[in-house]
């Protein structure tokens, strides 16, 4: 890999595609007609291994370390200085951060039991750290910068004794992750669990690797070869990272509410794969109509998220969920399906907002 690549000027709609793909999936399986009759893919893992639903997250955060390296490199070309770049991702941070809130606020504005992580302030601290890691170090050191975040993350969770348990512990009650949410969060942990959150404190570190594996890859995209060898070798270190992250789960489970090393690396190993299908499919063979409505979703992430995030919040505040659900959808189908045709319902309701503002030429960036 060259040191200081040249910048690549080609745009690849596969990124906005492959964005879209994990926009529409997250907005799919978060919102399904009745949870208790979904399709096993269409939910998380109890605790440790993984399902199509654990791909999504960990996919977003690393398609934005992907998006902010060529951002950057970008930007530096056009001669903005590191510092100014810096300002800029530190205020898009906050605006993200601050959106997080107020997703978990709304509609009691309860600050007693106010959630202070979640999704969109995990993406604001991944970011940031990404973009500060990737304005003062090169592609070698960010490497160590990974495998230092996933090694320390590791023997955090397997070194360090929990008070009256113990160290090791990865259930659900005894892990270090859960003991330090409980004591430093309190009652502003996530309300689903109470006592932890599943975007927590200590597992921040791995997530921030995630990250910066995207924004590796995204170096990879800028290296000064030809396209195919760039797709092989993200091919190569994909099905890599797949292999080790399932060794790696040997000593350290597979888990995503830990977000657990073994996890980060089997999930940018598969996102490695991903992309370059992607890319291959999107940007060399030139099938673009299909992803077309992948592309539109792509474009404005954050406000499709924000939007999907206000509907379902609506419903379920109004209590018109559950008739409009049971009047409309279950007669329909088993009630497996019926749950998917709401889920699918609401996803096209989402794809007509981030269209509406991709006819009207709207790209809202936080």
């Amino acid at each position: 890999m060259a040191e200081r690549p040249k910048p690549e000027r080609q745009r690849f709609v596969s990124l906005d595609a492959f964005r879209g793909a994990t926009m529409a999936l997250m907005v799919l399986v978060n919102n399904a007609g009745d949870g208790r009759n979904s399709y096993a893919p269409l939910g998380h893992a109890e605790w440790n291994g993984w399902t199509p639903t654990d791909v999504v997250f960990p996919s977003f955060l690393w398609i934005a370390g992907v998006a902010l390296t060529l951002a950057l490199d970008r930007r530096l070309a056009e001669g903005v200085q590191k510092m100014e770049l810096f300002r800029q991702a530190l205020k898009r941070s906050v605006i993200l951060f601050g959106l997080g809130l107020l997703v978990y606020a709304a509609p009691q504005f309860d600050l007693s039991t106010q959630r202070i992580l979640g999704v969109l302030q995990r993406i604001a601290i991944c970011y940031l750290a990404a973009v500060a890691i990737n304005l003062t170090s090169k592609w070698r050191a960010q490497i160590v910068w990974c495998i230092g975040l996933m090694g320390v993350y590791w023997a955090l969770m397997v070194l360090v004794p929990v008070p009256g348990l113990g160290a090791g512990r990865l259930d659900v009650e005894g892990n270090l992750a859960h003991y330090v949410d409980w004591h430093v969060l309190g009652a502003h942990n996530y309300r689903g669990t109470k006592t932890w959150d599943p975007e927590g404190i200590v597992s921040t570190l791995p997530s921030i690797a995630t990250a910066l594996m995207g924004a590796l890859c995204g170096r990879l995209l800028l290296w000064d070869k030809p396209l195919a060898t760039r797709l092989l070798r993200m091919f190569s270190i994909g099905v890599l990272l797949l292999v080790v992250g399932q060794v790696c789960d040997i000593w350290l489970p597979i888990n995503k509410k830990l977000w657990t090393s073994s996890f980060a690396l089997f999930m940018a190993g598969l996102d490695f794969v991903l992309l370059a299908g992607f890319i291959w499919l999107v940007d060399v063979l030139g099938v673009k109509k299909p992803v077309k409505p992948l592309v539109i979703m792509g474009l404005n992430p954050i406000a499709v998220y924000m939007a999907s995030e206000a509907l379902a919040e609506l419903l379920d505040y109004t209590g018109l969920h559950k008739p409009i659900y049971t009047a409309v959808f279950v007669p329909l189908a088993s009630p497996a399906n019926a749950s998917l045709l709401w889920a699918l319902t609401f996803t096209g309701l989402m794809f007509g907002v981030a269209w509406l503002l991709w006819r009207k030429k709207i790209i809202l960036r936080a």
